[in-house]
């Protein structure tokens, strides 16, 4: 049984296939096309999902979207009559996409199959899902628990914003939701727009910022933007936001509250924004611990699974695990609309077809992540090849002990292996790795090769079996998704003035052994890395750790601000020549920057970083 997932229109398009239940192939249509949050209708990835399954499309036993147009279409119209007249300049800037697209979205889905396979009827294999059902199996059935409570999280669906759900076995139920305008996914987003940032792209810059700041704003915005019941549900002073009327988050009443302007993108970053930071992470941890502790209440559960938006916050579910009401979490590493994909087609797959689940109590389905794309070592020589790249092709262990001393040396290492990962986060197939224990790489990584604001923290990627050295922490956390303090042992002695520094001053402070991951609060963003998952980045690990006695490397996304992870060889090399990348390895082959023809220099680098519209 072939099902193909979608998730297209809005934000993050993405593609996902299963067979009898097995995730074999997942992507964000972004990385092909490379447009930040594609929106489009997902060609490539769909392309990719058959050729690496070796399957045409007649194969397809169903196509399934991953929520309902109809009802999303309903919830506009409902809203822009119910804030009229106010609405009406919303609702009539929202209908022309909606008028020529999306409210025919069941044709031109079938259109686009029909020229994949004109002699299939579609209409009989195409079925749509609800958005946040699709969260919910994409967060339960790939985990390894047979019984979860599930909660999901983010912006709005159709009309939900975050519902609760239990699942057993192969079956799951959501029992209760709340509904749009009312959203902690658009809450948070309405201080990332007012501080500047982009909204679907920023909100990791807020979580990032708010450990520089003081969350004095936090009571302020209990009293007067949400009101919080004590089971964690929640409703929104729609006096404060535009969000249903415009294309304006918030209005001036909420910059009246918040004593000021909206700061634009281009403006310095000045201590209330650092605190308004603080104050919304402040604000979305309580409420999320709130939600969860009833949940656990109420259902008995010992498990939780997570999915939607708001599960990409890495602090937030950190909350959740030190509240301890739950023994065990899970968390979709593509929680946001890409896992959407894959949600619909698992929950075809269980709830529509009855079909059977495998659970394997130790490990998830999802493979570590590493659903997309991957290169043959020829492929990637004849690739190379036709760029013109000037490279070693050397056996694993040398290439190995290439990279470990490059990075000793200092040096920023792309690192592309295997398949590339489904979800935001760079896990050891496209990354750029370095040295964590450079008290200058933090800045390096982030003005020299990522090309982005210099406060912005780096996550380590570290063997599994080393964490409780050099964490306070003992729990898998393969998707980078949750947050633990560097170990006591490893802290570094700070002088009481440099305690008392406030803000930005505090940045360049060295916390730790292993400055280059240590955040101002002394967290990171863990990557457990697993032999059983990415064997090849878990013996470059271990080789790091036989020369240096540190088992952690910085690990980072393969990319620069605003651009899509890198997918293929052409991508990488063009991100590596366009940055201060010094080496990299792709396969089995070594590239040096000062071997290539087209040395580096300050103009390539200006190139690349204005290709792509910052985030």
């Amino acid at each position: 049984m072939n099902i193909l997932g979608i998730s297209a229109f809005y934000h993050d398009s993405a593609a996902a296939l299963i067979q009898n239940g097995n995730i074999l192939a997942a992507a964000q249509e972004e990385r092909f096309s490379r447009k930040k949050n594609d929106p489009c209708f997902p060609n490539n990835a769909i392309q990719f999902c058959l050729s690496h399954t070796k399957l045409k499309a007649s194969d397809l036993d169903y196509i399934v979207f991953y929520d309902k147009p109809l009802i999303k279409f309903e919830r506009i119209i409902e809203t822009s009559l119910a804030f009229a007249p106010k609405g009406v300049l919303a609702f009539c800037k929202s209908m022309p996409p909606w008028l020529t697209n999306k409210i025919f979205l069941k044709y031109l889905l079938l259109k686009e199959f029909e020229k994949m396979d004109q002699k299939i009827d579609w209409s009989r294999r195409l079925l749509f899902s609800e958005h946040h059902l699709s969260h919910a199996a994409s967060a339960f059935f790939p985990s390894p628990f047979y019984e979860a409570a599930i909660l999901t999280l983010d912006g709005v669906g159709e009309w939900c914003t975050s519902s609760i759900g239990t699942g057993l076995g192969s079956q799951l139920q959501i029992h209760k939701e709340i509904h749009f305008p009312h959203s902690l996914g658009l809450l948070y987003s309405a201080f990332t727009s007012y501080l500047g940032f982009k909204v679907n792209s920023g909100e990791y810059k807020i979580m990032g910022l708010a450990p520089y700041g003081t969350p004095r704003y936090s009571s302020l915005i209990f009293k007067n933007l949400i009101d919080v019941k004590e089971d964690g549900s929640f409703q929104l002073n729609m006096k404060y936001f535009d969000y249903c009327t415009s294309s304006r988050m918030t209005n001036q009443y909420f910059e009246t509250l918040l004593g000021g302007l909206p700061r634009h993108p281009n403006e310095p970053i000045e201590t209330r924004h650092i605190d308004l930071a603080s104050s919304i992470q402040a604000v979305l941890d309580q409420i999320v611990v709130q939600i969860t502790r009833s949940i656990a209440i109420e259902t008995g559960q010992k498990n939780l699974c997570l999915a939607g938006g708001v599960a990409l916050n890495c602090v937030t579910n950190s909350k959740i695990l030190k509240d301890s009401h739950f023994k065990k979490i899970w968390i979709q590493p593509a929680a946001g609309d890409a896992g959407g994909a894959l949600g619909a087609a698992i929950a075809v797959y269980h709830l529509f077809l009855n079909g059977t689940r495998e659970i394997n109590p130790n490990q998830d389905k999802m493979c570590g992540a590493y659903l997309g794309p991957s290169y043959s070592d020829e492929e990637i020589v004849q690739r190379l090849h036709s760029i013109g790249a000037k490279f070693e092709i050397l056996p694993e262990q040398i290439l190995i002990s290439e990279c470990v001393t490059a990075l000793e040396e200092g040096k920023a290492l792309g690192w592309f292996q295997g398949r590339m990962e489904f979800g935001p986060r760079a896990l050891g197939g496209r990354s750029i790795l370095a040295d964590a224990r450079s008290n200058q790489m933090q800045q390096k990584l982030n003005l020299q090769i990522k090309f982005r604001e210099s406060f912005r923290p780096f996550a380590p990627a570290i063997l599994r079996e080393d964490l409780s050295d050099w964490f306070e922490s003992d729990l898998d956390s393969p998707y980078m998704l949750i947050i633990a303090d560097v170990h006591k042992s490893r802290r570094s002695r700070l002088s009481a003035a440099q305690e008392s520094l406030t803000g930005f001053a505090k940045l360049h402070l060295p916390r730790s052994t292993i400055p280059a991951v240590t955040h101002v609060d002394y967290s990171a963003r863990l990557q457990t890395v697993h032999f059983e998952t990415h064997p090849l980045f878990h013996s470059l690990l271990n080789a790091f750790k036989a020369k240096t006695g540190c088992p952690l490397l910085v690990n980072t996304s393969f990319n620069v601000r605003g651009e899509p992870i890198v997918c293929t060889p052409e991508d990488a090399y063009r991100c590596f020549i366009g940055t201060g990348i010094e080496i990299m390895a792709i396969g089995r082959c070594l590239i040096r920057k000062d071997k290539q023809i087209l040395t580096q220099s300050k103009e390539e680098q200006e190139i690349h970083k204005n290709l792509f519209e910052l985030d």
